[in-house]
């Protein structure tokens, strides 16, 4: 058997699949699947001892796509108190190879792999073959990773770059800088282009004024401890003002982010870029096309922010 592992600030999810015998005819569906809310357990192990049930579930090879820096067969998880050691995760459980990779790092290196039933194309460009491929990938936190051609397959590569300095691109962005400084100190793209970001963004607006919170979404937001669902909900359904802002400073805000790591990544003449985010995020009032197109990018929405399931595009 063999074990995969999703590992993010929100949920884990793992899948079993049974080893093809030495024929390379890929995995297949998995023998069994279960996504388990991190937050809920103390520590990865704790997951697995849940999801490993019975000796015949029992593993020989292990691999994790882990949200955090992987620096030799260890990472501290970004937005969770765990550190994850591969070797210690194949003694305690008997694994006789287990593999430790950085989340974005993984999709980056199966972007390439991707069927045709899997790419819905948001905006028409002139693919270039063996062009970088950038991923970016707003959920709990701001993930980025790209791909590279080596002359016979793709090198996918890690980064750290959602805690890059949020650079502001106007001069409301600028008084955004100034608010979250005093809260946060340094403002990295992290806490205006993800989950928490956009918690973050809904108090910019709301505490200086620019946007009254009516009072049915005011208590709304108190009985929650993850405000982001309500905010996102509520402007998709065009029932608060301040929602509405928040998600449109959220698509122009990624929008420039966008643009940044492709002139980072940049590798030949074209770019293809990867956006994550929540399947549930239809944006029918927002024109994220639009906003993050301009840089002359294309779009890949996976898996995201609290939903399961993928919509995908690329040129």
């Amino acid at each position: 058997m063999i074990l995969a592992g999703d590992i993010g600030g929100t949920k884990t999810a793992l899948a079993l699949y049974k080893a093809d015998a030495g024929q390379n005819t890929g995995l297949g569906r998995p023998v069994r699947e279960q996504t388990f809310a991190s937050g809920d357990f103390p520590s990865l192990e704790a997951i697995l001892r849940a999801f490993l049930r019975t000796e015949a579930d029992r593993p020989r090879r292990a691999t994790f796509a882990v949200a955090g820096p992987v620096i030799g067969a260890r990472v501290k998880t970004t937005n969770l108190p765990w550190t994850i050691c591969g070797d210690d995760l194949s003694q305690t459980f008997n694994i006789d190879s287990v593999h430790l990779i950085n989340d974005l790092q993984a999709v980056a290196a199966d972007v390439p792999h991707l069927a045709a039933d899997e790419i819905h194309t948001l905006n028409a460009g002139e693919p270039h073959v063996h062009g970088a491929i950038a991923v970016v990938a707003p959920g709990t936190g701001l993930g980025e990773a790209f791909a590279v051609w080596t002359g016979s397959r793709y090198l996918s590569c890690p980064t750290e770059g959602g805690h890059a300095s949020f650079g502001p691109n106007s001069h409301e962005e600028l008084e955004l800088l100034v608010f979250l400084e005093r809260r946060f100190g340094h403002v990295s793209y992290e806490r205006v282009c993800s989950g928490s970001g956009i918690q973050n963004l809904y108090d910019f607006l709301c505490d200086t004024g620019r946007y009254a919170e009516p009072d049915w979404l005011g208590r709304a937001l108190k009985q929650v401890t993850d405000r982001t669902p309500v905010i996102v909900n509520a402007a998709l359904e065009d029932r608060a003002e301040i929602c509405t802002a928040t998600l449109t400073l959220f698509v122009r805000i990624l929008g420039g982010a966008v643009g940044n790591f492709i002139c980072r990544v940049r590798y030949g003449e074209v770019v293809d870029f990867v956006l994550l985010h929540y399947e549930e995020w239809q944006w029918p009032a927002f024109n994220v096309a639009d906003s993050a197109i301009t840089v002359g990018a294309g779009l890949l929405i996976w898996d995201g922010l609290w939903g399961d399931g993928a919509r995908r595009a690329t040129p």
